[in-house]
């Protein structure tokens, strides 16, 4: 195996442990809540600036930018649900409804971001110790080691949470049956708010790696992270945990093995293209529902 073929694998690993993280949370909003979130990629970019305020800014290691990442766009994400939940989920189109209102909320934190930081595209300078490990002839650097290293300890920590305790069993219920849950007594309005606001909080840590990880983001970055958000679900099927992170590095491999053999451009193209045939061939994704009779 050549040394561009290894690297291409190795980045392919670590994009899609992230891009699986970031399908992650947007599946668990759309399983238990049905409504789409527009936003997602703005809560991600939010999470980039925290972690860019708290380095640059600050001067703290952008590990300390995950408690405060999470907790910011966990009460934002609070703020909203008090604001306009119940109201999108009794709504005559719940998923045309949460369409228009979370688009006017990507353009709003979109615009904020854009007031604060201006246009230039910033990054998160900082130095680890070493900065650069050297492994079967590549040099990776620390910044994405720690990235996916803090990416592999969340995602089994959220499996932990939807399929061992009792608040994830009942968001996984909520995926196949709100009714039956409100029949059994279940406040689904206060699970809502749970999910939407972890989810958002997950959000925000997703978006402090993955400025470890991408050199440069600017205030329109968060439309690539949302549409690669909704790719990755639907690879993996609505509503199902496991199967957001294997869209995660179904569509990491295509992309980064596609551009190393004939180039960028055509590497964001064969992740669509990856996305048309599966649907074609299974509307549900690789898992859908099938995940959640097992």
């Amino acid at each position: 195996m050549t040394p561009l073929m290894t690297g291409a694998i190795v980045n392919a690993v670590a994009l899609g442990i992230l891009y699986g993280l970031l399908g992650l949370s947007l599946t668990i909003i759309y399983g238990a809540m049905r409504i789409a979130n527009l936003a997602h990629g703005e809560m991600v970019l939010a999470g980039s600036y925290v972690a860019y305020v708290v380095t640059t800014q600050l001067g703290y290691s952008p590990l300390a930018a995950i408690p405060v990442a999470f907790t910011l766009l966990f009460l934002l994400a609070f703020a909203l649900f008090a604001v306009a939940g119940r109201r999108l989920q009794t709504a005559r189109d719940p998923e045309m409804a949460s369409f228009l209102f979370f688009y006017g909320v990507s353009l709003m934190v979109g615009s904020g971001l854009l007031f604060l930081f201006d246009a230039d595209a910033r990054s998160v300078i900082f130095q680890f110790q070493p900065i650069s490990y050297r492994v079967l002839g590549l040099v990776i650097p620390k910044a994405r080691v720690v990235a996916v290293g803090v990416a592999l300890v969340l995602v089994p920590a959220l499996f932990l949470f939807l399929y061992r305790t009792t608040p994830g069993k009942a968001l996984r219920a909520a995926v196949m049956n709100r009714d039956a849950l409100r029949i059994v007594g279940v406040d689904v309005e206060r699970l809502s708010l749970v999910a939407f606001s972890v989810s958002a909080g997950i959000a925000g840590v997703t978006g402090v790696l993955l400025a470890l990880v991408f050199p440069a983001f600017t205030p329109f970055s968060g439309l690539d992270y949302t549409i690669a958000g909704f790719v990755v679900i639907v690879l993996g099927g609505l509503g199902s945990p496991l199967g957001a992170l294997l869209g995660g590095m179904l569509f990491a491999f295509s992309e980064q093995l596609t551009t190393l053999w004939i180039g960028q451009s055509a590497g964001v193209l064969a992740g669509f293209l990856i996305l048309v045939l599966v649907v074609a061939i299974r509307p549900a994704g690789l898992i859908g529902q099938a995940e959640w009779k097992s």
